[in-house]
């Protein structure tokens, strides 16, 4: 007999304090599969310490210890995970066959939060974001005003991870939530769904004021034979060491998200891993040994390709969030940029981190806006965050910028 579904991922919860918790993962195959399985343990909060991966081309045996946190909910957790992975299906054999044809899923729909408060304070926006982020609704994007007389309109455009909104029952649990943060304050609450005229234009948002060069996806500097190095961040490819697999090894500090950034970005250029190991240590720094091969089944040799996908890795591992306070008019804005998956999914709790760094700041938000534009064959998430500068925060904009910097990469 086969594996039980149920028994595809299996999380063993840290005995101790201190100790962490194992989730392993034995399913069918699929390219970016490990990209969709770091998404999730992302999206829950979670950091990978170390991690081994393996497959043979048809299944795969993938293991992350992982640093847990108290509110962790384990079984949702494993929901997620199971909902990523390949459906297999069993054959006479005791065999168990993917099946790509079941992993089809329509886009899901797009509804349109729409709430009115009779004032505003400080870290507000960053509790709304989260509830909405324990509800599971993914926040797709924002607009948030200030009105002269101190009233503000806050419109979420929103997807439903459990595809309930639509339910009386859902939009009843997801008012009542927010009712409980926003208290006396809220006006009035509404959730529909989104006008499509609306969502066709969702993806249209281009900031002009910012440079291109903030949206360079690869190092401008040339460099030959696979290898990138400086001083923080080493990238080194080597077709030397195994008949049919190129191996990358990778050096560089750690940061939230680390792994999920290179199994992105493999994902994106459609490369295989079939073995990896990683791992942080304590001084911050992580080390990765992984053996790739292309969609064809060979290993990278052209010159070209080889120096671009290195290029494209030091830069993820480098920035893979760009952040800056810039003047707009006479008020500074947060801007936050970071590139989208070829999935269409962004990178996840990007703006919770923005209006947790916010909110410890003390700071107050006047406007945001959230949005998506397509530059250089590259799907950008902008992050658009207007400070209320007459609130007389005290903090530089330099201070902000590393603040939030910070927040995002986990280097608390």
């Amino acid at each position: 007999m086969g594996i039980i579904y149920e028994d595809a991922v299996l999380i063993k919860e840290a005995e101790r304090e201190g100790d962490h918790t194992v989730i392993t993962v034995n399913c069918p195959d699929k390219t970016g599969l490990g990209c969709d399985l770091c998404r999730i343990i992302l999206l829950f909060g979670l950091s990978i310490t170390r991690g081994d991966v393996s497959t043979d081309g048809k299944w795969c045996y993938l293991v992350f210890w992982v640093v847990a946190k108290p509110i962790t909910r384990w079984n949702l957790l494993k929901k997620r995970l199971l909902e990523v992975c390949p459906t297999c299906t069993p054959a006479a054999s005791g065999i168990y066959y993917y099946m790509p044809e079941f992993q089809q899923r329509r886009p899901p729909d797009i509804f349109l939060l729409k709430f009115w408060c009779s004032h505003d304070r400080k870290g507000l926006l960053h509790d709304i974001t989260k509830v909405l982020c324990e509800l599971e609704l993914t926040i797709k994007r924002v607009k948030v005003y200030t009105a002269p007389d101190g009233k503000v309109m806050d419109l979420f455009f929103v997807t439903d991870i459990r595809d309930l909104l639509h339910t009386t029952k859902r939009r009843e649990e997801t008012i009542k939530r927010l009712k409980l943060v926003l208290g006396d304050a809220m006006i009035s609450c509404e959730i529909e769904l989104a006008n499509p005229e609306v969502t066709a234009h969702l993806q249209s948002f281009l900031p002009s004021s910012i440079p291109e060069d903030t949206f360079r996806l690869e190092l401008p500097e040339q460099h030959s034979n696979g290898v990138l190095t400086n001083e923080s961040v080493s990238v080194v490819m080597d077709n030397s060491l195994s008949p049919s697999h190129t191996l990358v090894q990778i050096f560089c500090q750690d940061h939230k998200g680390l792994i999920y950034d290179i199994m992105r970005t493999l994902k994106d250029y459609n490369i295989q891993i079939a073995y990896g190991r990683f791992f942080a240590n304590l001084n911050g720094n992580c080390e990765m040994d992984l053996f790739i091969m292309q969609a064809d089944g060979e290993k990278i040799t052209d010159v070209h390709k080889k120096n671009t996908l290195c290029s494209r890795l030091r830069m993820e591992l480098q920035q893979p969030l760009r952040v800056d306070v810039v003047s707009r008019g006479p008020d500074p804005e947060l801007l936050v940029i970071n590139p989208v998956e070829l999935s269409g999914r962004g990178r996840p709790l990007v703006f919770y981190d923005i209006t947790l760094a916010l909110k410890n700041l003390n700071i107050r938000i006047f406007s945001v806006e959230i949005g998506r534009c397509q530059i250089h064959n590259q799907e950008w998430e902008v992050y658009r965050i207007l400070l209320d500068e007459w609130d007389g925060f005290s903090a530089a904009r330099n201070e902000i910028k590393e603040c939030v910097k910070k927040k995002l990469m986990g280097w608390e």
